[in-house]
């Protein structure tokens, strides 16, 4: 199954151990990982200026995620569908990368459900949804 991790829960997965951690290891393990560039400059940003990591830590993160998952480059939406333009970004990394679900904790994104189809859970929702899919 292809799925897509959004910024936040890509980030939380790399500095706390928790659901989005055990999240995205299963994820590397089962499935295929979707981001874009788009979404890789924000864990960059944030793990530098939000997280304050160091340059070598910020490094290895994203070797980690380009080895990891693939890179798809998005289409802008002809219509805006959110309110903060970055998440109509993950929206169309998510139409690129035709992917089966997102995953976020963005309450912009999961406050829609779905978008075109494809569903956006919270990462706790991704197990149940992983069952329904066998």
């Amino acid at each position: 199954m292809r799925v897509l991790f959004d910024t936040n829960v890509l980030i939380s997965a790399f500095i706390t151990h928790g659901t989005c951690s055990d999240l995205l290891e299963h994820c590397i393990r089962q499935h295929q990982i979707v981001v874009s560039e788009f979404i890789l400059d924000e864990v960059r940003g944030n793990l530098r200026r939000k997280f304050k990591f160091p340059e070598s830590d910020v490094q290895e993160t994203l070797e980690i995620l380009h080895s990891v998952a693939e890179i798809v480059i998005p289409e802008p939406l002809k219509i805006p569908v959110c309110r903060d333009a970055d998440d109509d970004i993950v929206l169309a990394t998510a139409i690129m990368g035709q992917v089966a679900c997102v995953i976020s904790g963005d309450k912009d994104l999961t406050d829609l459900e779905t978008f075109q189809g494809i569903p956006i859970l919270k990462p706790a929702q991704f197990s149940a949804f992983e069952a329904q899919q066998s």
